[in-house]
């Protein structure tokens, strides 16, 4: 499917270099705001405590936010899950206190938000346990929100979750460096690896220039992009392997701009069609799926400048030839390999 076709050629090589230098600043900026300024981790890698609350309705998020932040916490997230009635809340460790002062600071927040009043009690199951409860209950003694579960995420936790993050993203590199030289040749492998390498740090730098959350869902979007890019490389790959084959007179850098504008319409219909999809995620998807669909539409974007102007371009200057994507025919001995 084309919404159009372009008959001409775009010479895309031809200014390859400049985008090249382009990319090179970006990514050399990206670089110096992740040592100057770091990333802001998380509570899954920095440590912090949970709390699971429950409401008789639907939870008002964005008030539940604004209560905590007035009681001193920095950056609490606050989202649903399973119910809209059931509400997980993050916080930082804050200096100085253990998990039980931060939860019961959290929960007299949210209790003081509803006028109500924090209450502490014995339930007995119907097996006969007795269980403490603590619930927010106002004048007439009618329930507003209980605390459903306290657990506090330690800094051990956070670092085997950093390790295993950066365990997945090599795991990853180096699978799609297997892959792509063992389907087309080492020179595409090296390309893309550094074009994708290019898009994860600048996604990263985004996110320490701006100190926005960095989590194990933007972790997640990070390894999306990854995969998403290394998809559009393979397209215009495979194209120019194609034209290789076809297109016998041209040269390199004329297969390359051959492969990239036959394959502008696919591109453009693809992006898009995601874009919109994590464009929505982001506008219409929460405080939870923010930063998720954030790193998502930066990933996006820039895959498609990195296998077009990027991937495509180191490939041409490792000097990929015909030779190395096609096996000459061997002529066949007229004598069929018979000595007279």
């Amino acid at each position: 499917m084309e919404f159009f076709r372009i008959h001409k050629d775009i010479p895309f090589m031809r200014h390859a270099l400049i985008f090249n230098v382009v990319s090179v600043l970006t990514f050399v900026a990206a670089v110096f705001f992740l040592f100057d300024r770091g990333l802001h981790l998380s509570i899954e890698f920095k440590g912090g405590t949970v709390l699971e609350v429950k409401y008789p309705q639907a939870a008002e998020l964005e008030r539940m936010r604004q209560s905590l932040s007035a009681a001193g916490f920095e950056h609490p997230e606050v989202s649903s899950f399973g119910t809209a009635s059931d509400v997980m809340i993050r916080l930082p460790i804050m200096p100085g206190s253990n998990s039980d002062t931060t939860s019961s600071r959290a929960f007299d927040a949210l209790c003081r938000s509803d006028q109500g009043t924090p209450r502490h009690f014995e339930e007995v199951t119907a097996q006969g346990e007795r269980i403490a409860r603590t619930a927010c209950v106002n004048a007439a003694g009618k329930e507003l929100v209980s605390l459903q579960r306290v657990e506090f995420v330690g800094p051990q936790v956070g670092e085997e979750l950093t390790q295993n993050g950066l365990n997945a993203l090599v795991m990853v590199i180096i699978g799609v460096m297997i892959y792509l030289a063992v389907r087309f040749e080492w020179k595409f492998a090296v390309a893309a690896i550094i074009a994708n390498l290019h898009d994860v740090v600048i996604i990263m730098g985004f996110f320490a220039y701006f100190q926005w959350e960095f989590s194990l869902t933007v972790l997640a979007a990070i390894l999306a992009v990854l995969g998403y890019s290394v998809n559009e490389s393979v397209v215009i790959f495979d194209r120019i392997r194609e034209n290789f084959r076809k297109q016998r007179k041209m040269s390199v850098h004329e297969v390359i701009d051959n492969a990239i504008t036959s394959t502008i319409s696919r591109t453009i219909i693809t992006h898009a069609s995601t874009e919109m999809s994590v464009l929505a995620m982001l506008f219409l998807g929460g405080p939870a799926l923010h930063y998720f669909a954030l790193a998502l539409v930066i990933g996006i974007l820039f895959s498609i400048y990195s296998s077009v102007f990027v991937a495509a371009a180191i490939a041409m200057w490792l000097g990929v030839k015909r030779e190395d994507l096609i096996k000459p025919v061997k002529e066949k001995d007229e004598t069929d390999g018979a000595v007279v």
